[in-house]
This record gives C-alpha cells, structure tokens and sequence, in this order.
C-alpha cells in the first residue's frame, strides 16, 4: 500500500506563477487587437497586482508588447505559435506520406535545400519498408544521393559550386561519383523536371529515386528508396507517385517555411 509520502510525491510539482502566466498568455491570445491589464486579470481569474507584475514579466521577455493602453502577443509569442505551427504542418505531412509509402509498399521523403544546405523535412516508412539509414551525413554527400543530386540539380550555377566548395565530390561507395567533374557532367545535360535515379551509391543494397516538387521560391524533392532486390519496383512508384503530386502539394499546402 502506497505510504502518504509516497502518495504526495506521485503528485506533479505545479508551478504556480508559470500556471497564472500560461493564463494570461491565452487571454491576450483571445483578444488579437489587444486588451488592458484589468480585463486580462478578469479573464485569467487573477488579482490585478499580480497580473500586473506578470505582465510586466511577460513583456519585458518578448511574449506580450504594449500598445497605446493593451497588450498584444509580443515576438516570443508569435516565434512560439510559427513553431508549433511547422510542427503541425510536419505532422500533417508525414501522415500523408506514410499513406502513399503504405500504398505503393516504398520508404517516402521529402526534403528540401536551405541556406545551402540539404534538409530531410519528412521521412515515411515501416517495418517492411525501411528508409536509408543516414551513415554519412546527408549534408556532406548531397552528390552520392538522389535526393542531394536532384536538389543539386534545381540549383543555379554558382549557388551549386558554393555548395561543391563547402562539400567536396568524394565516392563513398564504389558506385558514387567519383569527383567534381563527374557530377558536373551529369547533371549538366539534365532538365529541371527529370526525376534522378542512383543505385547503390550512398547506401549499397539500396535504389532511389527522386524528382523536384515546387514549394515556394527554393528547391525541393520527393524522393523514394527500395532495396536492391526490389529495383524493378521503383520506377513504377516514382511514376506513381509523381502522378499525385498536385494531390500531395495541395493536400499538404508545402510551404517552404516547414
């Protein structure tokens, strides 16, 4: 039988003044154009002296302003509500792909090139479609997958020798490209649209493919791996899948914020 002790200590510690802040918070949020200390102290159940002094807190912080007389969410606040939104819009995202990898039996990706660098934003997969494990850092060998050469592929010139002097070409396995010049020369000849197929250069037992989506002003892909001993598979997914892409975009409203 649990002792009194054991009982109370069971219990989760509640911050109190962290609770009344949360409070206000949600009363500021409730009232976009803004509203006074008096009414915010009202709506959050608080005496005013302390919901004076929270405010204060909460303004000096950056999650409230005041404006001609109200408070209004201030920068902290808005950085908080953008995040849990691109949280959410990440959720959403990979419920979507986790369908369409279901559907069509294949591991889903989408990434996108920021700030010069790869990003895998999304990764759909199960037990019976493993996704690539990342061996070697996804950034640093852009040229040794498809995800990095279709990326790569969407660039400008000078934009893709910033990336090659930051991340050298070097062959990871005995199927990658083997220098700076190879890669050059194979994406040199290929249109902004085509989809970009590699075996067994970043990862050996491993097919991918990938193609460029559009969302927003930066480039982006859905990509698709299956094991080596599924190849004949991948080019019916990837035609599968581009089929839907307008389905995808829309359903997930890509933004390239996420």
């Amino acid at each position: 039988m649990a002792t009194a002790n054991e009982g109370a200590a069971a219990e989760p510690t509640l911050i109190t003044s962290v609770q009344r802040a949360l409070r206000l918070l949600e009363a500021v949020g409730a009232h976009p154009a803004g509203a006074p200390a008096k009414q915010l102290a009202r709506a959050a159940g608080l005496p005013l002296p302390t919901a004076y002094h929270l405010l204060r807190t909460l303004t000096h912080e950056g999650y409230l302003r005041r404006e001609n007389g109200v408070f209004v969410l201030g920068v902290a606040a808005e950085r908080l509500g953008r995040a849990g939104a691109r949280e959410r819009q990440r959720a959403r995202m990979a419920r979507t792909l986790a369908r369409l990898g279901e559907e069509l039996g294949v591991a889903v990706y989408f990434s996108v090139y920021r700030e010069g660098e790869v990003e895998v934003v999304a990764v759909a997969d199960g037990p019976e479609t493993p996704a690539v494990e990342e061996w070697a850092d996804f950034r640093r060998t852009a040229h040794a997958h498809a995800i990095g050469q279709c990326l790569l592929a969407q660039l400008d010139e000078r934009d893709r020798e910033d990336h090659l002097s930051r991340h050298p070409v070097q062959a990871i396995t005995p199927y990658s490209v083997r220098d700076a010049g190879d890669l050059r020369r194979r994406l040199a000849g290929r249109r902004r649209a085509q989809p970009v197929y590699e075996r067994q250069e970043y990862a050996l037992g491993t097919v991918c493919g990938a193609f460029p989506v559009p969302a927003g002003p930066e480039a982006a892909t859905l990509a698709i791996s299956v094991p080596c001993t599924q190849a004949e598979r991948l080019r019916p997914a990837m035609d599968s899948l581009r089929s839907r892409v307008n389905y995808i975009i829309s359903s997930l409203s890509f933004s390239i914020s996420i």
